[in-house]
């Protein structure tokens, strides 16, 4: 019990951050390019408690928690509202609007990085703002891998049909009902971490490592 109080005091803020900002961008992103839909529903701000889903955010992750002893954790937000055909060219801009998601967690995955650092060149011992900084990086780096992933309705999917030819486009976007499930089992069977979550993380790391590396020379 100790252990899990101590996994959800670090992991909270860094979660918490990382699902309300990616909600948060697809619906600014929405709003830029023409759909007010998530803006009418009150779902472009930075609230956290509207974009939680309460199965998805709280119990599944910990239900999964304890039956895996830790070893495989899985959740979600409450899906932001996107009307596609409202954006100003629906094909083109859904690809904007669907990688905002992720950038933005690639973008918290910087900030974290950058508070690390600015940790560290103030000589802050505690090692549990460390132990958040690294679960931060981490936490969004694997948001931001695992939503391009590229089926429907992850934004990677909404992303490769927005770049496919149409004929083709519509062939794959009949993948979305299905695609949940296609994720989970690959979760499940644990091919999707090796193959797909592991590699794009490592070449985000790098990025990450490349912006803030100028900083850390600076700062200590």
């Amino acid at each position: 019990m100790n252990d899990l109080i101590q996994t959800v005091a670090v992991f909270f803020l860094p979660v918490l951050f990382a699902i309300t900002l990616h909600e948060a961008a697809h619906a600014y992103a929405a709003r830029y390019f023409g759909d007010n839909t998530a803006y009418d529903e009150g779902r472009m701000t930075l609230n956290p408690i509207v974009h939680i889903d309460p199965v998805g955010t709280i119990l599944v992750p910990i239900l999964l928690y304890f039956s895996t002893g830790g070893a495989f954790l899985f959740g979600y937000a409450k899906p932001v509202p996107v009307d596609f055909g409202r954006l100003r060219n629906p094909k083109r801009n859904m690809r904007w609007v669907a990688f905002a998601g992720p950038a933005s967690n690639l973008f918290m995955g910087f900030i974290w990085a950058m508070l690390g650092i600015l940790l560290t060149a103030f000589h802050v011992q505690e090692p549990f703002f460390y132990k958040m900084v690294q679960a931060g990086v981490m936490v969004n780096l694997v948001v931001f891998a695992f939503n391009l992933f590229p089926i429907p309705p992850l934004d990677g999917g909404r992303v490769m049909y927005s770049l496919l030819p149409d004929k083709i486009a519509n062939q794959y976007a009949k993948l979305e009902p299905y695609g949940f499930f296609i994720v989970l089992g690959l979760a499940l069977t644990k091919i999707l971490y090796p193959v797909w979550v592991l590699p794009v993380v490592t070449v985000a790391s790098g990025f990450l490592t490349v912006l803030t590396t100028p900083f850390h020379f600076l700062l200590n």
